[in-house]
């Protein structure tokens, strides 16, 4: 309530007089206005009819608080009201009446006294109230006046859209000069909540109540422009579909009468049901919806038309929420992977162990598996084995010479001929969005002038990222949390360290010789027999056979050249087997076969490769085919210092050779060597096989063995390897790949491998069939390697006044 307003809600008795009351729902009496109502009630009824007969025509009107209460209570209706008077009134046929109120001037009321007459405020009889006259304010000042006039602006405006306002109703209300009569003459024509009226007839400050109803005016006024507007902005929008919907009836109709059959609108009408239909993300499909909306726009028969066309079947042919039904029943599983891969025990177990989490979490937790390994020894195949254990889709990406980073991200829809990256062409093949993606070889990417595709896979082997994958000819947010990612690689160096820090790295060593014979044997032999057409007894390979062709015809880590061998064989048993007529024979091939089938053999010691050697040393190297016998040569002729190493070497390599001759020249004594000995040589280290690129620091050891035995014209054991770095000052530091080195000193026949001391630990990794063959020495410092490696005793290497400890 407002200030003024303190004498209406006083709780003092006042004088007053009887009247009967007639409760108003949603509507209030103002004085100074004439309204008709049509009554219902009963009680009011009475109370018109008893204010008629015995009241003078006066009546009590008081709004209800809550318009639903049929019978209010005192509580229920507001504390100030009207005394109007009856000005006519007829009873209608059914029983309301139709009457005619004037009203004439606020009131405040109290319930009658018990004492008083009999009131039971109810249905049964008319409620009747005590009254009591609010006084009438005068405000007559300079600002009451401009009040007046504003209102009175306004008040004409706000006829243009009020009809009960009339002309006649504007020029009486502009002879008014009282402000408070003036604005209960506009209250009741105005279209806002009974409850705003009621806040007004409470006011009895005429000014602030004529600025009350000058705030409601300019309310209204403005919800009558905002409603306009918005009238105005539907009847448009109902123009422009009227209009689209008739030009394409006209289309419908043309292309009609001129006998095509393909009719462009029932293709998009097609269209557009299929894309409300496609289980997809609401972003989907509302960038579906608006290309479409393009499409209407344009002609069949432009370019625009086919991109966006094209688009369009892009993003409906992709699985968004299809997923296939996976099942992950580990023994199941391990039986697979036993099954089609012989050894690779910690790979295996590794991958049980993510999909036991799996199983467990019912989610892809963990990071991206990366099988790490020579060519050949079942990365790809595994993680299609994955696949199959999982029960999910196998999908395979090459990204081997992959260099532009839109073949992952996909090329933005300006460019001519864009299409998606080949992730999310993947998808699309595999048709759920929870398959298995096989990246292969992902350290034969590249990077150019167009992006760094690398940096592109980021986001897809992120967990944290790729629920969220954009792809820039979709430019819409694709969901990859959900695809089982595998990746393999031949080796770590080309990897960028925030890609391998996304990775789990699983490496897969090269094969023992046992192992391919059992792979051979299991694997290959029967799947070669099946894809050349023979029986299971039209070949045979006894093991010394297979012996043969694994020592004499392959060199690998793996078992692929291997596998092509066996091929050849199997093409040869065909050709006797269609030549002789006789397709149910066994052919068994023998050692001494091997030539007349196969050719020469490819791989065999030379008798010089047998014996010792002066400055010649077998290293050992670790290589994408897994671990070689790499052979250092070493010659000293008359010169004036130059030294020369050839046999396509990288720096680290050539590095290693600069650092062997530094720790010899600083030996030169102890070895018997003059003080400028290098100044009147000249010193050659060759690599052989010039065609394989060799690089890292593990021949250190090999070079500086080299040197000592061409310097001191001591030969070289030739069953002796080994492997090392070696430092200025004659230390061995330890290298990696020592499984793969040792596997191939074995398969060379070498008696003795010379390792550093440091890599005793990685000899827990290599087999026991190794071992076995394999003499090893760890050494700590090359002065302890010299003894073991020149066949020559240790005091002929070392002069006797400078002996190694």
């Amino acid at each position: 309530m407002n200030d003024t307003n303190d004498a209406i809600t006083s709780n003092a008795r006042f004088e007053g007089f009887e009247l009967p009351l007639m409760p108003l729902r949603e509507v209030v009496m103002s004085p100074h206005s004439i309204m008709p109502l049509l009554v219902g009630r009963a009680a009011s009824v009475k109370a018109i009819e008893a204010a008629v007969a015995d009241y003078g025509k006066r009546i009590c009107f008081i709004t209800q608080r809550e318009s639903a209460l049929e019978t209010p209570s005192p509580a229920d209706l507001y504390e100030v009201g009207v005394v109007g008077r009856v000005l006519q009134y007829t009873r209608l046929p059914e029983g309301p009446i139709k009457a005619t109120f004037e009203g004439l001037y606020r009131i405040r009321w109290r319930p009658l006294e018990p004492g008083d007459a009999e009131n039971p405020f109810g249905p049964a009889a008319f409620p009747r109230v005590v009254v009591a006259p609010l006084p009438v304010l005068r405000h007559e000042s300079p600002e009451t006046e401009a009040l007046m006039r504003a209102t009175r602006e306004i008040l004409a405006e706000y006829a243009h859209i009020n009809k009960k306002i009339t002309p006649d109703f504007l020029s009486a209300a502009a002879g008014l000069r009282d402000a408070g009569q003036f604005a209960d003459t506009i209250l009741p024509l105005l279209k806002i909540e009974y409850a705003k009226k009621q806040e007004a007839l409470e006011l009895l400050d005429p000014a602030k109540r004529l600025e009350k109803i000058y705030e409601f005016l300019n309310t209204e006024m403005e919800l009558v422009s905002m409603e306009r507007r918005i009238k105005s902005r539907i009847k448009d929008q109902m123009d422009k579909n009227q209009r689209e919907y008739y030009l394409s009836e006209q289309i419908k109709a043309i292309n009609k009468e001129m006998g095509r059959d393909d009719d462009p609108q029932a293709e998009i009408a097609e269209l557009e049901q299929q894309l409300k239909a496609r289980n997809m993300p609401e972003e989907a499909r509302e960038k579906g919806l608006s290309e479409l909306k393009k499409l209407r726009m344009m002609a069949p028969a432009s370019s625009e038309y086919a991109i966006v066309r094209n688009y369009l079947d892009w993003i409906l042919e992709l699985p968004w929420n299809e997923m296939r039904e996976t099942a992950l029943d580990i023994p199941e599983a391990r039986a697979i992977l036993d099954d089609e891969h012989f050894g690779l025990e910690k790979p295996k177990q590794r991958i049980l162990e993510f999909l036991a989490v799996q199983k467990l979490t019912n989610a892809l937790k963990g990071p991206i598996l990366c099988l790490v390994g020579p060519p050949g020894v079942g990365k790809t195949s595994l993680a299609k084995s994955v696949a199959r254990a999982t029960g999910r889709e196998y999908v395979r990406l090459s990204l081997g010479g992959v260099r532009d980073e839109a073949e992952i991200r996909g090329h933005r829809r300006t460019y001519v001929g864009a299409m998606p990256g080949k992730i999310i062409m993947a998808l699309k093949r595999a048709k759920s969005s929870n398959p298995l993606f096989c990246l292969d070889e992902i350290d034969k990417m590249s990077s150019d002038y167009r992006g760094d595709p690398a940096s592109a896979l980021l986001e897809v082997l992120d967990p944290e990222q790729n629920k969220a994958f954009n792809d820039h000819y979709l430019d819409i947010d694709y969901d990859l949390s959900k695809v089982f990612f595998i990746t393999t690689a031949n080796s770590l160096h080309s990897i960028p360290a925030p890609l391998q820090d996304r990775m789990e790295i699983i490496e897969l060593s090269s094969y023992l010789e046992i192992e391919k014979k059992h792979i051979a044997r299991d694997f290959l032999l029967p799947r070669q027999i099946a894809e050349h057409g023979l029986k299971p007894g039209n070949v045979e390979l006894p093991e010394e056979t297979l012996n043969e062709v694994i020592r004499s015809y392959t060199r690998e880590a793996g078992v692929r050249g291997l596998e092509r061998e066996i091929g050849a064989l199997c093409r040869k048993t065909a050709i006797k087997l269609v030549e002789e007529n006789d397709l149910d024979q066994q052919v068994i091939i023998a050692p001494d076969d091997l030539e007349r089938y196969l050719g020469v053999k490819k791989y065999r010691l030379d008798e010089n490769e047998k014996a010792s050697k002066v400055g010649v040393v077998n290293g050992l190297a670790y290589t994408g085919v897994g671990g070689v016998l790499l052979t250092v040569e070493t010659v000293i002729m008359p010169g004036k210092g130059n030294v020369v190493t050839t046999g396509k070497i990288g720096e680290v390599m050539s590095e290693s050779a600069k650092a062997a001759l530094s720790y010899v020249r600083s030996r030169g004594t102890a070895l018997g060597l003059k003080p400028n000995f290098h100044s009147e040589i000249d010193i050659h280290t060759h690599f052989p096989e010039g065609a394989t690129p060799k690089d890292g620091p593990s021949a250190g050891i090999a070079i500086t063995t080299s040197l000592v035995s061409a310097l001191l014209g001591i030969p070289v054991r030739y069953d002796v390897a080994m492997t090392g770095e070696v430092t200025l000052r004659g230390r061995v530091l330890p290298i990696g790949g020592l499984r793969e080195k040792l596997l191939s000193a074995s398969r060379a026949g070498m008696a003795t491998v010379i390792v550093p001391r440091d890599n005793a630990k990685d000899l827990k990794e290599v087999p026991d069939e190794i071992l076995e063959t394999l003499h090893i020495e760890l050494v700590d410092h090359i002065d302890e390697v010299l003894p073991i490696a020149l066949d020559a005793p240790t005091d002929a290497i070392w002069d006797d006044s400078d002996s190694p400890s």
